[in-house]
């Protein structure tokens, strides 16, 4: 009996420490969709794993570009709802704003400043909810620091 529930402790650790999200292209759910894959806070081409394919990593409410953690490296960071350039916490560097499930462009919040909404885990291009403008789906729940990594490598380096 000890065994056993070793045995089901390793396995539901194993399982929980390999939990990825996959983001797919469009509507899709098919592997070779994959735009990127988030693991352990780290944002990786397609479906890789390998650490020479780390496109940015998460940390401290910060994104950082690659595997770096130098200060100089990050590209994001991430207040209230807001989006900055760099390590800036300044009004002036808001790339983006996220509120409601939705992006809006620098400070704004008017609707025709919505850069894509969020619904369900698929995203939309604009304050869009046709099918034909999903830009990209998430196969799992993620934080908005792991969203603005997404957004940043679906509108960067995909």
């Amino acid at each position: 009996m000890k065994h056993i529930i070793i045995v089901v402790f390793t396995l539901l650790s194993v399982g929980i420490s390999n939990s990825q999200t996959k983001v797919y292209s469009g509507n899709s759910n098919y592997s070779g969709d994959i735009i990127c894959t988030i693991k352990n806070n780290k944002v990786y081409k397609k479906s890789s794993n390998y650490s020479g394919d780390i496109i940015c990593n998460i940390s401290d409410n910060k994104i950082y570009n690659k595997n770096s953690s130098y200060s100089g490296d990050i590209l994001y960071s991430i207040s209230n709802g807001k989006i900055y350039k760099g390590n800036s916490n300044y009004s002036g560097d808001i790339v983006m704003t996220i509120k409601d499930g939705k992006v809006y462009d620098k400070n704004s919040s008017y609707s025709g400043d919505i850069l894509v909404n969020i619904r369900d885990g698929k995203v939309y291009n604009g304050n869009s909810n046709y099918s034909g403008d999903i830009l990209f789906t998430i196969n799992d729940f993620v934080t908005i620091e792991e969203f603005v990594a997404i957004y940043h490598t679906y509108k960067y380096v995909f």
